[in-house]
């Protein structure tokens, strides 16, 4: 039988809690000339519900975020045939020692936890990481590829 293609409207809340179990995604944001710029990342949703993502200062998205805060991103679910949904919204970039409470959330939202939070911090101020926090302002449909659902006659 054929999988037929998905696309469900949801509310925020629904939202948040579809993305809050999904970590993989796509982040698009621009290039000096305009044209797309796109970045595999780990993201989660901090307690204030926006997405974040860990970088670093001179990543190409985090200096592109800087020029024009308006990114959008894709999460996908584990399985490649999984749903999906595309979120637009404004980014901004915090370097540290402003980044540093965000990295936590960060992790916690994706991994729980960590055994040493201490360890954890000095880490993060070591290497110099940078966090995106993207404030959702727009988001498509939960969808799944697969036939139209016109197909289904």
């Amino acid at each position: 039988m054929p999988r037929f293609a998905t696309a469900d409207r949801v509310e925020r809340a629904e939202l948040l809690e579809f993305l809050r179990t999904r970590h993989r995604g796509v982040l698009v944001t621009s290039r000096s000339d305009g044209r797309p710029q796109l970045s595999p990342v780990t993201c989660g949703i901090d307690p204030e519900g926006r997405i974040v993502v860990s970088t670093y200062p001179a990543r190409a998205k985090a200096g592109n975020a800087r020029r024009d805060p308006r990114v959008s991103i894709c999460v996908l679910s584990d399985d490649w045939n999984g749903p999906y949904v595309q979120i637009d919204g404004r980014a901004e970039v915090l370097d540290m020692p402003e980044a540093l409470d965000g990295l936590v959330e960060y992790f916690r939202a994706i991994s729980g936890e960590h055994p040493d939070w201490a360890e954890y911090r000095e880490a993060m101020a070591r290497q110099n990481k940078s966090l995106f926090r993207i404030d959702i302002e727009r988001w498509g449909p939960v969808a799944t590829g697969g036939f139209p659902p016109e197909l289904a006659d």
